[in-house]
Parts: C-alpha cells; structure tokens; sequence
C-alpha cells in the first residue's frame, strides 16, 4: 500500500510548474536562479517553523476546549500529542529522504508544504480530539522535509560554504522560534483556532512561491537507481552512518546535542517558576532572547569564525560553551545568574552547523538525502525519549524523595551529555580527516534575497566529486 500511495504521488510530479533541467552545482556558479533557490529553502524553513510555532500557545486550550475543561486530562493528551509528531518525524525523515534520493528533491519538499497547509485547515476545522490527533500525526509526517531542505541545500552548495548555509538554515529556525509563539498567543487572543488557519494560508502561500522558483537540485545521473525499502526504514536508514566513520561519530555528537536541548523543552517553563517565580510574559521574553541570539549565531558568528579557526575547533568550542551556559541555568541561586548563561547557551550554537557540513562532506551525493533523513530521525528519537526523561529528573530532585535537593538537575545532566559528545567530537576529528579552514572570501552570503525566477538552472556536469 505504501509503495502504490508513493508511486501516485511521484507519478504525478509533471504536473507541477517543474525545471526540467537541475541547477548548475559549479562551485562558482552565483546564478540568480540558484540564489532564488537558496531563498525558497530559507523561506520555507523559516514559514515551517513559524507555522508550527503559531500553534504552540493555543493547541493545549483548544485540546481543553475539546475533552470539556479537564486540565490534567489536557496535559497527558498534549504529551501524547508532543510524542506522536516526534515518532512520526522519526519514521518518516528517512522514507522522505530516500525518496528524494530517487526522485528528486523538489517533489519531495513541495509535496511536504501543501500537505502541511491543507493539515494546518485540517486542524482549524477539527470538531473532535481525534480529528485533531491525526492532524498532529500528518504534520509530523510532512515536517519531517526538514531533512530533505538539508540535502537540497547540501546538492547546491560548494563544501566550504556548507557550514555558513547551514548556519543561515539555523537562523531562519531561530527567526520562526521568536516571532511564531508571540504572534500564535496574539492571535489566539482574538480567536483559539485563528492561529491554526493562519498557519495554514502561510504553508499553501509558500507551496505556491515554490512551484515557480524552486528547481530540481539533484542531477538524474546523481540519484539512487532505485527506492529501496531498507533505506527507508528509520532505523535501516541509521546503517549508513556506520559506513562512514567520521559521520558516525559526528552523528552520536549530534544526537547528544539534541537530546540536551530536551531539557530547555520539558522544564524551562516549570523551573523558573519555581525557582524564580517567574511568570508567562518573563519566560516569553526569555525566550524571544535565546532565538534572537541563537539565530544571530548561526547566521552570522559561523560564517565570521569559520576562516579562523575552522570546523574541527568550532564545534569543540561550542559544545564547551554549551556546557557553561548549562551550568548557568542549573546552579543559578538568583535570577539575573541565570540570564547571565543565556549568551553561553546560545554560543553553542557554533558546533551544529560544521559539524553538519563535515558530515555532508564525507558522503556520496546520492546518499545526502538518506544522510539527512537519518539525521533528522536521530533528533526525532532524542525528542520521542528526551521530555520525559528531563521531566521525571526535575520532578525527582524537587521532590521529598530526592536524594539532594537539585531542582537544576535536568540541566546539569545536558551539561554532562554535551561533554561527553565534546570527547567524542575531539576523538573522531583527530582520527580521521580535519577539514581545513577555508578562506574568507569563500564563504559568501547563502541568501540573497533578490533576482527570482521560474525558469530551471543549468546544471554543469563537469562538477568534480566529492
């Protein structure tokens, strides 16, 4: 059944506005089409994450709006809901990178933006709790195309500017991060379901810009001969990470880094009220600062330190600033102690984007799809497992139970993970090949945002490989 719903899906992808013809991947081609491209990526990231942002303040009412007013009955549903869009991004990431190793990445990501604006309507118009699960189920499904924007842009970026696109990727989640809750509570305000249509004209607008300047960005001579069902399995699809061994290390660090960040996800809210008595509009404020400054980091700090020090001692750094920022939050006594760590979090965001790119340059270009699908189902596994790890901590070391009292705890143990992947990190990078610092001039801005066109790039076949 899965294969005959993916043979009509793809079957039918004449039928878009499509570029007959994949982009040039020269690493001196600066073509406008190529950076109406990059913006198409960046753009579609950033409407994704705003999206699913808007929701956030006004999915755990509507739920209350939709059992009859239990609370707690609401907490479990929003916990289950929370754990379904993980488990199905963490299915799914590789089954669409795969196809979009076989197929192409432009079917792929444009399918995966109508799909969330119809689920988005979906979601508005849901009468009953069910409903409304199974829109949770598919948006898991379809964001599960972050991965392949990953290996969009992989295909069309030289590997020394790979770090800066990711960095700027990054930027564009952050940008979504600050201005979708604070946007999706103003909203909900007026309306609780007016958040979920809004999300939804925001996708379907996006789809729309997609079809007449979004090309092809993998050559047919560069795909898989063929989908293949053990590629698309979520944890066939991590096979491939031992094939490499400087990925597969650099894999584990990216795992450990995402499962830290569950932390910030699961108790942020309840630790600064208890420990700080903070309410929702200074724990808003925080955090429009942490994405405000995350995505400063990644857009411009990456591009800026990557000729001085390169890939191999960013992402080390990063993860031991990381670590002090963790140590910040969790032994803080007073408030403005803990502010004070943000700016050391937010630095860690130095070690995501080389270490992405040193991962991408260790792969064969027909393989960066199933690459970024594995990589994206680790995130996803880290999200199924890592709430309620980091809750039951908190609650534990608050509790009369504890054996010390620790309400920090849970951001102690990120501190103590981010160490043990900055070990890992120094091990594999040493071992196995440093990737050297690149020039400045090399690593230009990723995203203009100018000279769009529908028509299809040129692809130059004389691209030497990796």
């Amino acid at each position: 059944m899965r294969t005959y719903v993916c043979a009509v899906v793809f079957g039918y992808r004449a039928r878009l506005p499509a570029s007959p013809q994949p982009m040039d991947q020269s690493p001196t081609s600066e073509s406008p089409r190529r950076r109406a491209a990059l913006t198409f990526i960046f753009v579609t990231v950033m409407v994704d994450m705003l999206a699913f942002g808007i929701i956030i303040p006004v999915l755990p009412h509507l739920i209350v709006q939709l059992i009859g007013g239990s609370i707690a009955e609401a907490a479990v549903w929003s916990g289950a809901f929370g754990a379904l869009f993980m488990l199905m991004q963490f299915v799914f990431s590789p089954v669409q990178g795969a196809l979009s190793d076989r197929y192409g990445r432009r079917t792929v990501i444009l399918i995966s933006s109508f799909g969330l604006g119809i689920d988005f309507v979906l979601m508005a118009l849901a009468p009953s709790l069910w409903l409304l699960f199974v829109g949770r189920a598919i948006s898991g499904v379809c964001a599960a195309s972050f991965s392949t924007a990953n290996a969009y842009i992989a295909d069309i970026t030289p590997k020394e500017k790979r770090a800066a696109a990711f960095g700027t990727l990054g930027a564009a989640f952050g940008i979504g991060f600050i201005i979708g809750p604070a946007l999706g509570g103003f909203l909900g305000h007026l309306s609780i379901r007016l958040p979920f249509w809004i999300a939804g004209v925001l996708s379907l607008i996006n789809f729309a810009y997609g079809l007449f300047v979004l090309p092809e960005s993998l050559p047919t001579e560069k795909r898989s001969a063929r989908f293949d069902w053990r590629h698309a399995n979520p944890l066939g699809a991590l096979v491939l990470l031992r094939r490499y061994p400087q990925v597969f290390g650099l894999a584990a660090v990216f795992f450990l880094i995402n499962l830290a960040q569950f932390s910030l996800n699961s108790t942020y809210v309840l630790y600064t009220d208890y420990r700080y008595g903070w309410g929702p509009q200074a724990v808003g404020y925080t955090l429009a600062l942490v994405g405000l400054c995350s995505g400063l980091v990644q857009a411009v700090l990456v591009r800026r330190l990557m000729p001085t020090f390169g890939e191999r001692q960013l992402i080390i750094g990063g993860l031991l600033l990381c670590i002090v920022g963790y140590l910040f939050f969790g032994l803080a006594p007073v408030a403005w102690i803990f502010l004070a760590g943000i700016p050391f979090l937010c630095l860690g965001g130095l070690a995501g984007p080389p270490a992405q790119a040193m991962m991408t340059q260790q792969v064969d270009p027909h393989e960066q799809g199933r690459l970024q699908g594995a990589l994206t189902s680790l995130a996803s596994l880290a999200g199924i497992f890592g709430p309620a790890l980091f809750a039951n901590i908190f609650a534990l070391f608050i509790s009369d139970h504890a054996p010390v009292h620790l309400p920090g705890a849970a951001f102690i143990l990120s501190a103590v993970l981010l160490l043990v992947s900055a070990v890992i990190a120094a091990n594999i990078t040493r071992r196995n090949r440093i990737i050297a610092p690149v020039a400045s001039d090399d690593i230009a801005p990723v995203i203009p945002f100018k000279h769009f066109s529908p028509e299809p790039l040129p692809h130059d076949s004389t691209e030497p490989s990796p």
